[in-house]
């Protein structure tokens, strides 16, 4: 039956891709909007992925680069068992698919133009948006005791600008850029690395690791970066299985992305 409910989230980095995940194991339909060259660094459990190397797969559920054009046919009528990621950086296709659920899952801390009309269900994740006036849900993303809670009137925590903890380490774990140019690295995710290992260059800028553990993100060698973008982050519990698999807050927020969906199909908003 959930598979007539079509969800599109505009985001595919690795807290999108944990909705995405969630609901398509719940059985909806389920596409990802992505850009041209998304600059995800947990590139391993990103749907986004699907952009550049075709397919991805995350815990067994299968992301793959696709046309609109070829996908009206099909999403809402029959089940698919894979997730399409189209590059539709504007949601142009959005008239074309009409889904019951948009979730703006970019994260970018700002509403660049979804309005609470481009679905019967809009969510959004993270600050930037007003529930009841941007969007009829936000989802908190914020580390802490609201980290996926829903809510339906305000906004989500104010962007504190540092990473989360992990054993204590916050901005020394996050490898950021200082200029544009072009990122070159021999490194791979799940690489372990020591503290002054170089992890990769840009225009000749050595970035070294600032703590020892594992690479759990990085962006492929030769991306066009600009400065300030996030290179790549660094995990201290040194366990290798953690870079592919969703993270606890990944997985958090994608169960109440969930909820959210569900609630309003009890209520009757939402009908297949």
């Amino acid at each position: 039956m959930f598979h007539k409910i079509k969800c599109v989230i505009k985001g595919g980095g690795d807290l999108a891709s944990g909705v995405a995940y969630s609901l398509f194991r719940a059985g909806f339909t389920v596409v990802v909007l992505e850009i041209p060259e998304p600059t995800a660094v947990r590139r391993t459990v990103a749907f986004s992925t699907a952009v550049t190397d075709g397919f991805i797969d995350i815990e067994g559920v299968t992301g793959r680069k696709s046309e609109a054009n070829e996908l009206i046919t099909k999403i809402g009528f029959e089940p698919l068992n894979y997730i399409p990621v189209i590059v539709d950086p504007e949601t142009l296709c959005l008239n074309r698919i009409k889904p019951h659920v948009f979730i703006d899952a970019i994260v970018n801390k700002k509403n660049y133009g979804t309005k609470i009309t481009d679905a019967p269900l809009v969510i959004a994740l993270g600050p930037g948006f007003t529930a009841g006036t941007d969007c009829h849900a936000v989802i908190e993303t914020n580390r802490g005791h609201n980290l996926g809670r829903i809510l339906t009137s305000g906004c989500a925590e104010a962007n504190t600008g540092k990473p989360g903890s992990i054993m204590g380490h916050t901005f020394d774990r996050v490898l950021r850029n200082k200029k544009d140019g072009v990122f070159k690295t021999t490194h791979k995710i799940g690489d372990y690395v020591k503290k002054g290992d170089i992890v990769g260059y840009v225009n000749n800028y050595a970035f070294k690791a600032r703590i020892d553990g594992v690479i759990r993100g990085l962006l492929p060698d030769n991306f066009k970066v600009k400065f300030y973008t996030k290179i790549g982050d660094i995990d201290p519990r040194n366990d290798n299985a953690f870079c592919f698999s969703i993270s606890d807050k990944s997985r958090s927020i994608g169960r109440a992305a969930l909820e959210a969906v569900l609630i309003k199909i009890k209520e009757g908003v939402i009908k297949p």
